[in-house]
C-alpha cells in the first residue's frame, strides 16, 4: 500500500514507473491529506491507473458519538475486515486511539479485541491511515492538525506487530508528513519484554505504557496469558532499561477487577513493586464487555485505591472513563471478520 512508503521511497517507485519526481511529491501530499484517488486532480490519469491497486481505500462505515464527545470510528479495510479507532477530546487537544492489528492473540480475559483471536497485522500505512482519516474528518490537514496526540491502545498488541508499528512511528512523526512528535505518542503493551528493549535500542522516545493489572505473576496469569511467558520482574527490568535510555517516565495501567486485584493488600503490594521507578499509575474502572464475566468495582472504591497508592508514595490517578456507552472505552474495541461485515 502506498501509505507504507516514506516520501523518498515513493519517489523511487514513481520514477521507476516512468514519471518525474515532482509527481511523487504531489502523490505524497495527497496521501498525507487522506484524499480519495478520485479527489486527486493534479496527477495524470496514466499515473493514477498504474497506482490504483496500491492506493489506500479505507472507508469510514460508521461513526458513533458519546455524550462526552468521544467518537468511535469503524473503518473497513481493503480486504473487507474492519477495525475501530477512537477520538478523545481533552483540554490540551485531540487524541486518537489507533489499532495495530485486526483482532489480537494476547487473550486478555477483560478485553473484547481478542474475542476472535488475531486475524492479521495492520501494515504501517494502515495504522497511519487511521490518524490521517480522522484528522481530515475533524477538519485538519498536515499544516494545521486536528490531531495532537496518538495512543497505540486500540485493537491489537503493538509490540506483537513490531516492524509495522516501528515504521508507523517513523512515518507519523516525520516532518514531511503529519509530524506528530514522539513525545505526544503513547504505546501500550501487555509486556513483550524483548521488544521493550528493542524499542529503546532503536531510538524511539514514545511514552511506554504497561498493561499490568496485577502485582503477582500467579494472579496475572488468571486473566493475562502473556504472564506465562514473561514475569513481572522481567517487565520491570525492561522498563528501567527503557527509562535509562529515553528518560521518559513509564506509565502502568491497572484495571480494577472485583475480587481479583482490588484489595488494600493489592494496593500496598503495587506500591512496593513500583516505588523508586519513575512512573505513573493509571487506575481504570473495568469497562463492560458482555462476553467477559469479570466485574468492575464501584467508583468510590477506585478512588480509594488511588488514594492508597498516592499515600504510599506513587504518582497515581483514576483514568476518566470515556466512550463506554458506544463501546469505545479501554478494552471494548473489537474486530469484525470479513464474513461478518459482508
Amino acid at each position: 500500500m502506498l501509505l507504507d512508503y516514506s516520501r523518498e521511497q515513493l519517489k523511487e517507485k514513481i520514477v521507476g514507473l516512468g514519471f518525474p519526481v515532482f509527481r511523487a511529491n504531489q502523490l505524497f501530499d495527497a496521501l498525507q491529506s487522506a484524499k480519495k484517488i478520485k479527489e486527486i486532480t493534479n496527477l495524470p490519469k496514466s499515473l493514477l491507473e498504474k497506482i490504483e491497486d496500491d492506493y489506500p481505500s479505507f472507508e469510514i462505515i460508521k461513526k458513533l458519538s458519546a455524550d462526552d464527545g468521544t467518537i468511535k470510528y469503524v473503518f473497513k479495510l481493503n480486504d473487507g475486515n474492519t477495525i475501530e479507532s477512537v477520538l478523545l477530546h481533552y483540554k490540551y487537544g485531540n487524541t486518537i486511539c489507533v489499532s495495530t492489528q485486526v483482532g489480537c492473540r494476547m487473550g486478555c480475559k477483560f478485553c473484547a479485541s481478542s474475542l476472535n483471536g488475531l486475524i492479521r497485522n495492520l501494515s504501517c500505512g494502515e495504522i497511519l491511515e487511521q490518524v490521517l482519516y480522522v484528522n481530515k474528518d475533524q477538519g485538519g490537514d498536515t499544516k494545521k492538525r486536528a490531531i495532537t496526540n496518538v495512543v497505540l491502545m486500540g485493537m491489537g498488541e503493538p509490540l506483537d506487530n513490531y516492524e509495522n508499528v516501528s515504521q508507523f512511528l517513523k512515518l507519523v512523526s516525520n516532518e514531511d508528513g503529519i509530524n506528530i512528535s514522539q513525545r505526544n505518542i503513547t504505546l501500550s503493551t501487555c509486556g513483550i519484554v524483548p521488544y521493550i528493549y528493542k524499542l529503546a535500542d532503536d531510538g524511539f522516545a514514545v511514552t511506554l505504557t504497561i498493561s499490568l493489572h496485577a502485582v503477582t505473576d500467579e494472579k496475572r496469569k488468571e486473566f493475562m496469558p502473556i504472564a506465562k511467558t514473561y514475569k513481572i520482574s522481567e517487565i520491570i527490568e525492561a522498563c528501567k532499561y527503557y527509562f535509562n535510555k529515553t528518560k521518559r517516565r513509564i506509565s502502568f495501567e491497572y484495571s480494577l477487577i472485583s475480587g481479583k486485584n482490588d484489595s488494600n493488600k493489592d494496593a500496598d503490594d503495587l506500591v512496593k513493586l513500583l516505588k523508586g521507578l519513575p512512573c505513573h499509575v493509571n487506575v481504570i474502572a473495568l469497562n463492560n464487555v458482555p462476553e467477559r464475566k469479570l466485574m468492575g468495582v464501584p467508583v468510590n472504591k477506585a478512588y480509594a485505591f488511588v488514594d492508597r497508592l498516592v499515600k504510599g508514595g506513587l504518582s497515581a490517578t483514576k483514568r476518566r472513563t470515556m466512550g463506554e456507552n458506544i463501546g469505545g472505552a479501554c478494552g471494548q474495541l473489537r474486530a469484525s471478520l470479513k464474513s461478518e461485515g459482508e
